[in-house]
């Protein structure tokens, strides 16, 4: 059993995944930072200067005093995050369009198919018609 397993994870498509997701791992925080520090701002800044993020509807405001007994969190809608996490969405389908598209690019085109030479019907047309002769 454990020699099937070493096989398993030796193989070259076990190892090919493991970097690929290693690798999505960090595209995804380095695109997530690009959303979050660059593009957001400029969003809220064409927004009015809000921050979507802050944007809520409160359903039952906080009580108390946080940390002493009887201290009741508040309760709200976070519709501003919500919309955070849409437009982060449409920018890293974005980012990794672009980058499928650039892969693409560089890989080699297919080979053009081979020239199509007659059909089986028409040399054996071609045969008969050379022994009618």
């Amino acid at each position: 059993m454990f020699k099937e397993f070493k096989n398993f994870i030796m193989t070259g498509n076990v190892i090919d995944f493991a970097v690929a997701v290693i690798m999505a791992g960090a595209i995804g925080l380095v695109i997530n930072g690009f959303v979050a520090d660059i593009i957001m701002p400029i969003v809220g800044e064409f927004a009015g200067g809000m921050d979507f993020a802050n944007l809520k509807y409160v359903l039952t405001e906080a009580s108390g005093v946080e940390g002493e007994a009887g201290y009741t969190a508040e309760n709200a809608i976070r519709w501003g995050a919500w919309i955070n996490t849409i437009v982060n969405l449409i920018i890293v389908g974005f980012v990794m369009f672009l980058i499928v598209k650039a892969y693409n690019k560089t890989k080699k085109p297919p080979a053009p198919p081979a020239p199509k030479g007659p059909s089986q019907e028409e040399l054996l047309g071609e045969i008969r018609d050379l022994l009618k002769k």
